[in-house]
């Protein structure tokens, strides 16, 4: 798992790579929440997954709390570009009625 990031004006871009699974959530949580709390600046949090190859429930238990932690600060939460085994794990788990799909 890898975790990237840029800032273009009030948007966030959170890049991941390789796999989102019980395996190393906790490091990729950690490395995230470090991200936003270092750019809370910002009104817009993408998270691009055109080079996640794979995600389980824990990595969407990863999204939903980052979701909330955004929540709080008033900043939206969109996904970008998820591959299609990711996407279908999206859709199935109904992460899309609170993190939009761009």
């Amino acid at each position: 798992m890898d975790v990237k990031y840029s800032v273009d004006k009030d948007k966030l871009y959170i890049y991941m790579s390789g796999e989102l699974d019980e395996s190393n959530a906790r490091s990729a949580k950690s490395e995230i929440d470090d991200i936003i709390d270092s750019n809370m600046e910002v009104k817009n949090v993408i998270f691009n997954f055109s080079h996640l190859s794979f995600m389980d429930s824990t990595g969407i238990g990863v999204l939903l709390g980052r979701y909330k932690k955004l929540k709080k600060l008033k900043t939206s939460a969109y996904i970008q570009s998820p591959g299609v085994s990711v996407n279908k794990i999206l859709q199935i788990s109904g992460i899309y009625e609170v993190m939009p799909k761009i």
